[in-house]
C-alpha cells in the first residue's frame, strides 16, 4: 500500500508518500481502506519525539474515515463494506495511509450524509472535547464555562458542544477569530492577546466566576484558569495539569479532572476502549443533524500532510485540516 513515511523521529517534515506492507487485523480488529484522516498536532509532536513502542518506517495519523474490507476473526457487529470512523492507536502504525487496523470495538458506523472527509474531523479533537464535557465535568444545563482557544480544533468542537447541552459559553481566541468562536456558539469572545482573561471572566459572571474551565493550552494557563473559577468549580486540562496543591482551599473548593484520550488503548483495559465508540456513535449522530459542525477549513492530498502540519507548528490554523487518500 501507499503510506506516508516517517523514516526517524524528528524527521516528520520530510515524510514521503512510499510504498510499505499493508497491515494485517488480529482477531479483535477490523482492516479498514482509510478515505481521510485528519491532521492534529499530536501527529507533529511525536513525529518530533518519537516513540519507544515504534519500528520505523513509521506511519503518523490518528484520525481517520474509511471503508471496512476484512474483519478478525472474533469480530462481530461489524462487517466488510460497512463506513466508519475511528481513532487510531498512537502506539502502533497509524491512518497517513490506504489501509489501516483498528480494534472494532472502538469504532463508529458512518450514518448516510455524513462524509469521509467530515468524520475524518472529528476523532481527536471532538472525541477530547466531548469527553472532557460529559465524562469529566459533567457538565450540566444553565452553567457556565471558559473554554481555552476556542478557535481550534477541541475548542472548537467544545463551544459547539457546550451550547448543544444548554451552557452559557466564553472563550478566548484572537480577535480575528471572534465571528467564528460566536457563530460556532460563544456567547462572549476574550482576546487573550489584549485582555485578561480572569478579569473578563469575572465580568461576565458577575464576579462569580465560571463553573466550568477547559483548558487547551499548557501548565501556566492552566494555573491562571483556576482564578476563574466559581465556587465548587472544575477544570479539564489537556496540555499540562495545573499547579494544584496552592489551589486547594477550603473557602474556595475546586475539581480537577485530567483528560488523555489516546492514552486508552495501552490501558488494557476494554471498556474504557468501548467508550471511544459510545462517544464516536453520539458525534456522527449530531453531525447528521447539524447539531455540530466538523470544522473542516482545508482539504488536502496525503502528499501535503508534512506542509498540513507545519501550519499547525505555528497554533494558529482555525478548524480542521483534513488530508484526502485517494
Amino acid at each position: 500500500m501507499k503510506a506516508l513515511l516517517l523514516k526517524d523521529k524528528g524527521t516528520w517534515r520530510d515524510m514521503k508518500v512510499e510504498e510499505i506492507d499493508q497491515p494485517v487485523p488480529a482477531e479483535d480488529e477490523i482492516l479498514v481502506r482509510v478515505k481521510a484522516a485528519g491532521l492534529n498536532p499530536v501527529d507533529y509532536k511525536t513525529g518530533e519525539n518519537g516513540s519507544p513502542a515504534w519500528s520505523y518506517p513509521h506511519i503518523l495519523g490518528l484520525d481517520a474515515a474509511g471503508d471496512v474490507v476484512e474483519t478478525g476473526a472474533t469480530v462481530s457487529g461489524i462487517q466488510q463494506g460497512d463506513r466508519v470512523v475511528f481513532l487510531a492507536d498512537m502506539s502502533k502504525k497509524g491512518a497517513f495511509a490506504e489501509y489501516a487496523v483498528v480494534k472494532a470495538h472502538t469504532v463508529s458506523k458512518l450514518p448516510e450524509g455524513v462524509s469521509y472527509t467530515d468524520a475524518a474531523a472529528l476523532p481527536v479533537a471532538a472525541y477530547t472535547a466531548y469527553q472532557a464535557l460529559f465524562y469529566k465535568l459533567h457538565i450540566q444545563k444553565n452553567k457556565s464555562i471558559l473554554i481555552h482557544a476556542g478557535a481550534g480544533g477541541v475548542g472548537g468542537f467544545a463551544i459547539q458542544l457546550a451550547k448543544y447541552a444548554g451552557l452559557r459559553v466564553i472563550t478566548t481566541a484572537s480577535e480575528e477569530n471572534h465571528d467564528h468562536v460566536k457563530q460556532l456558539g460563544a456567547d462572549f469572545a476574550i482576546d487573550y492577546n489584549k485582555d485578561d482573561f480572569v478579569e473578563k471572566t469575572k465580568e461576565f459572571t458577575n464576579d462569580l466566576g465560571v463553573n466550568y474551565v477547559l483548558d487547551t493550552v499548557g501548565r501556566e494557563n492552566a494555573t491562571k484558569s483556576l482564578e476563574a473559577l466559581a465556587y465548587n468549580g472544575q477544570i479539564a486540562f489537556i496540555a499540562g495539569q495545573p499547579e494544584m496543591n496552592d489551589s486547594i482551599s477550603f473557602a474556595h473548593p475546586i475539581s480537577f479532572h485530567h483528560v488523555a484520550l489516546g492514552s486508552v488503548y495501552q490501558s488494557g483495559n476494554r471498556e474504557e476502549e468501548a467508550t471511544l465508540k459510545a462517544i464516536g456513535d453520539h458525534l456522527v449522530e449530531l453531525l447528521a443533524k447539524g447539531e455540530i459542525k466538523s470544522l473542516v477549513e482545508q482539504v488536502i492530498p496525503l502528499e501535503e500532510a508534512p506542509k498540513g502540519l507545519e501550519q499547525l507548528e505555528t497554533r494558529k490554523v482555525k478548524g480542521k485540516i483534513v488530508a484526502e487518500i485517494s
